[in-house]
């Protein structure tokens, strides 16, 4: 587990996320997120029998969306999600190369002005960048 974020990277990467959100996606805003860390929220029984292993929290949204919730900072996660007392850091790149179903939409940064909120399709089609 981690419990910090570095700050330098976090305002490139929500300078990313205003510009696909503003200018729509150009291929360095998208290779700078990708390349981004982000914090996945982990639940109290985090620790499994490889701690190495990422366990996705889903949310079904009351359309039917399943949703999986990740974070530039921490205190974006703390803001959105105060139960929240766990993460785990990931490459955005790295978790949409690997990203589990076609029923999972993704949400960056929920609640904060820059927002995204991608389908399982635009997740691996935008920031999947070894295809």
């Amino acid at each position: 587990m981690t419990d910090s974020h570095p700050g330098s990277s976090a305002s490139a990467v929500q300078q990313a996320l205003r510009a696909v959100i503003s200018d729509g996606a150009d291929e360095e805003t998208l290779d700078t997120l990708a390349m981004s860390e982000v914090l996945v929220p982990a639940g109290v029984n985090a620790e499994g029998p490889d701690p190495k292993a990422l366990s996705l929290p889903v949310y079904e949204q009351r359309d039917g969306t399943e949703l999986v919730p990740v974070f530039t900072t921490q205190a974006r996660l703390e803001h959105a999600m105060p139960h929240i007392t766990r993460h785990r850091s990931v490459v955005l790149g790295a978790l949409a190369r690997g990203w589990p179903s076609e029923r999972l939409s993704m949400v960056i940064d929920a609640g904060a002005p820059e927002e995204l909120r991608l389908t399982a399709h635009g997740v691996k089609e935008l920031l999947d960048r070894d295809r």
